[in-house]
């Protein structure tokens, strides 16, 4: 089987999965996703068999809701998704609009799921109500049912009765976290929670993701953080703070989605932020691609 990816998220490290699982401890107990999101490395994590339980957590409720009806119901949620994807026209924005605007204000999940897949670039926006904002993009008419319903029914496959799905701060969905278990994080980056590109619903602060990786540190619970980097040489934010003790690896993104929206063809490296005892020290800039580049590597710096 294929590994599935049935919610295509921009920002998703579905591409990069297989370096980042590089680093996943051996023997894990539980294998937690905060900042779930499309949830792409608890599927990866789950395909290769790398844990032997999940928790799915998000501080917003409806991605959560989505990954539980397609873990939980795949038949029902596949079949609404067809629904929902077979009842549109080419070159009619009105029928995306319709189902964005039913989405504000009811917040069912496979609506959520066909606006991502629908939406220019599966680029979701929100302003600051919470409200879905991305336009219709008119080139595509998003995942056909049939693939949706493969990898619906693919997920539900690798994760039912193994997973547990949690809404709230990433704090609070952790709190039980264990030396045994291991954490991925993608959370909101600082570029994206201060100045005009606010891409999430909820923005997070560097001292706030700080103060919360001290708190793991001190209960040597292991984990891997994907958190700000480069875009075109720009950098998202500053970079951690040295005292957290992490070593930070670069990896090639790819082609930033973003840039291109406003056409411009850019580059994105993102920064990996890794506990004691997770990297090889012959690590450098590593790549998604076949072919791993060694270009450089930093640690943490203040």
């Amino acid at each position: 089987m294929k590994m599935p990816h049935p919610v295509p998220y921009q920002g998703s490290k579905r591409k990069l999965a297989p370096i980042i699982g590089r680093y996943l401890p051996q023997g894990i107990s539980t294998f937690y996703e905060p900042f779930a999101g499309s949830a792409a490395m608890t599927i990866y994590a789950a395909y290769h068999r790398r844990a032997s339980r999940f928790v799915i957590g998000d501080s917003f409720e409806p991605i959560v809701m989505l990954l539980r009806a397609i873990v939980n119901e795949p038949e029902k949620t596949a079949n609404q998704y067809r629904i929902l994807w077979e009842g549109q026209c080419d070159g009619n924005d009105k029928y995306f609009n319709s189902i964005r605007d039913r989405y504000n204000k009811k917040r069912y999940h496979v609506d959520l799921l066909y606006l991502i897949c629908r939406c220019v670039k599966n680029a979701i926006r929100f302003n600051k109500c919470g409200q879905f904002t991305q336009s219709v993009d008119r080139r595509r008419l998003g995942m056909h049912p049939d693939k949706m319903r493969s990898a619906i029914l693919g997920v539900s496959f690798i994760l039912r009765g193994r997973v547990d799905f949690r809404v709230g701060d990433w704090l609070e969905t952790t709190a039980d976290a264990r030396p045994v278990d291991f954490l991925y994080m993608d959370p909101p980056y600082l570029g994206t929670s201060i100045g005009r590109d606010k891409r999430y619903h909820q923005q997070m602060m560097q001292n706030e993701l700080v103060g919360g990786l001290e708190n793991l540190m001190r209960r040597r619970v292991p984990f891997a953080l994907s958190y700000d980097g480069t875009t075109g040489g720009r950098p998202y934010g500053p970079l951690l703070p040295e005292s957290l003790g992490l070593t930070r690896l670069l990896l090639h993104a790819g082609t930033s989605a973003q840039a291109t929206l406003v056409g411009r063809k850019e580059k994105t490296v993102e920064s990996l932020y890794l506990t004691p005892g997770l990297a090889f020290s012959s690590d450098r800039l590593m790549s998604p691609m076949s072919t791993q580049i060694s270009l450089g590597f930093s640690p943490a710096a203040s």
